[in-house]
């Protein structure tokens, strides 16, 4: 939906597995053998994964500030059954979090999470404003403000929307 580059860094896999859905034509990319694949997705993981999925596209609105779609688990919730594992490196000290095997995904998910807020990006990623895309984007405007996936697409829409509506 959106031409915005990827989100930077780790970020990439949680806006990814967010736009598995496209909102507006209900395409599931978890439903196809190459869309697991992308996440190391087992047909009998995704029930799991789509509900991470969903919970994660809640926090991305709520970034943008706008309320949940729908009813979902808390990220939270989610996220406290994700066991993620503090390395250090043996030869120089360098310490860095990985996660462990139990849920590949929601683990993986937890790191990128950890890393951002470290960094300062995670408030960044949001999901589009508009209720028949919610798109996860990277909002790099200098003031942190952008409020949809794409300003030619779903911008343009709601500005119409709201010409027409005067």
């Amino acid at each position: 939906m959106s031409e915005r580059s990827p989100a930077p860094g780790g970020l990439e896999l949680v806006e990814s597995l967010v736009n598995t859905l496209d909102v507006e034509s209900g395409a599931d990319a978890l439903d196809t053998a190459e869309g697991r694949a992308r996440f190391g997705l087992a047909e009998e993981d995704v029930p799991g994964a789509r509900e991470l999925r969903e919970s994660l596209r809640a926090a991305l609105l709520a970034h943008a500030g706008h309320p949940p779609h729908r009813a979902v688990t808390p990220l939270g919730e989610l996220l406290a059954g994700a066991p993620l594992l503090v390395t250090v490196d043996a030869g120089d000290g360098a310490a860095g979090l990985a996660a462990a095997d139990d849920e590949p995904l929601t683990s993986r998910v937890a790191v990128v999470i950890a890393r951002a807020l470290v960094e300062g990006t995670w408030n960044r990623l949001k999901a589009c404003e508009a209720v028949d895309c919610h798109w996860a984007y990277y909002d790099r405007s200098p003031a942190g403000r952008g409020r949809w996936c794409s300003m030619q697409v779903c911008g343009a829409r709601a500005k119409m929307r709201r010409y027409r509506a005067k």
